[in-house]
């Protein structure tokens, strides 16, 4: 029998260079450019009990994650399927600010399926949220934010997929959706299963005028002369939805003025992390590639579980993917210097002052196979008249 220890399960991969040097690269870009906007970097702990993991984020973040016994207290634990709530218990337990709290994070989390980023259960994920404003202009800097990450990892041609959970949320409550009844017709909206959608109505013996309502979110969906048509065919829906409906014609208003350039696709059927965000949500796309590469939006009051409910937005995407999918043409490769193996203090000298200066010198060992050139090596450290000099190879 053939040796499979090395196999990895699937969705789990490992990093090797010199993509991991890319990684390591674009991630000390993003936490530089995230703090250039007054994001302050946080560490939540990759694992947690799981009561503490799960609290107010509802069942689909719980079917993401893998749990544990811990041998110290007997607990369950749960290892992070997502840092968002980690971010927000944060804010509301730890730090404690009245004014707006700006986080930001890099780490790996782990799901017990792919839940989209390029079919990986491993991402790493990177992320912004800003905590403690309710209006449409932090949800625009957080999407502004969003696309100077994409951009700044070399991807081209993104547009936006743009959508409020509460249009749909707000038609369930009127047509007195039951909660298993709110969630049959919720995914039939997301799969865009319109003759299951009418088929779900009737059964439910929804009012007529609110169930064609509920039915036309599936063919609503457009540019940003969406919004007109919606709001005639939503017209005798509850304030709820005729609030969301503003609240997404001042988003469109403020992209245009912020990014101007931004393809925008309305969707008010696209409820992602419906049961998790409460307002506003987006998703980037790029040619060629089926599923979202960055996804955020408005999740209000997670923080009340916690003690202190406040505004949230944000986003987050996996540099994994952003580094697949983008271009690395801008990433300069390391030039490596070659030290022959030797006992003399002034090669280990001159060894040193290179390193100190930034150069990437790789040491020979004595009687290894391959010298500079197989080890990658631009320059050699050669001895001349007596002193150690660099020759390019």
């Amino acid at each position: 029998m053939q040796n499979e220890s090395w196999i990895l399960p699937d969705g789990i991969e490992e990093v090797l260079p010199p993509e991991a040097a890319l990684v390591e690269r674009r991630r000390r870009q993003l936490l530089d450019l995230f703090a250039s906007w007054g994001y302050d970097y946080v560490i939540p702990p990759f694992v947690e009990f799981l009561d503490a993991l799960l609290t107010g984020t509802g069942s689909d973040l719980d079917l993401q994650t893998f749990k544990l016994t811990d041998q110290l207290s007997g607990r369950t634990l749960g290892i992070r399927a997502d840092i968002t709530p980690q971010a927000a218990r944060m804010d509301a337990h730890n730090i404690g600010r009245d004014e707006p709290t700006r986080l930001c994070y890099l780490g790996s989390v782990l799901h017990t399926r792919s839940d989209g980023f390029a079919g990986s259960r491993s991402p790493l994920q990177i992320g912004a949220e800003l905590y403690g404003h309710a209006g449409v202009e932090s949800d625009v800097e957080i999407l502004r934010l969003m696309m100077q990450t994409l951009e700044l990892t070399g991807l081209e041609e993104v547009y936006l997929d743009l959508g409020h959970v509460g249009i749909y949320r707000g038609l369930a409550q009127q047509a007195g959706l039951s909660e298993s009844q709110e969630r049959a017709l919720f995914d039939a909206l997301q799969r865009k299963a319109l003759p299951e959608v009418a088929e779900l109505l009737a059964d439910f013996q929804v009012d007529a005028e609110v169930a064609a309502m509920l039915a036309a979110l599936g063919e609503l969906n457009g540019d940003v002369t969406l919004l007109s048509r919606a709001r005639h065919l939503l017209k005798a829906a509850d304030q709820s939805v005729q609030q969301a409906l503003d609240y997404l014609q001042r988003m469109a208003d403020q992209i245009a003025i912020w990014l101007p350039q931004l393809p925008i696709h309305f969707d008010l059927a696209e409820l992602r992390g419906y049961h998790f965000h409460t307002g506003v949500v987006f998703a980037a796309f790029v040619p060629g590639s089926g599923r979202e590469i960055a996804r955020g939006g408005r999740y209000d009051q997670i923080g009340k579980v916690f003690g202190r409910a406040r505004p949230a937005t944000g986003f987050s995407t996996d540099l994994k993917t952003l580094i697949r999918l983008g271009n690395s043409a801008d990433v300069p490769q390391p030039e490596a210097i070659f030290a022959p193996w030797s006992d003399d203090p002034a090669l280990a000298a001159e060894v040193e002052r290179l390193r100190v200066a930034g150069q990437r010198v790789i040491s020979g060992l004595p009687g290894q196979q391959g010298g500079a050139q197989e080890m990658g090596c631009i320059q050699e450290l050669r001895l001349s008249d007596g002193q150690w000099r660099l020759v390019r190879l």
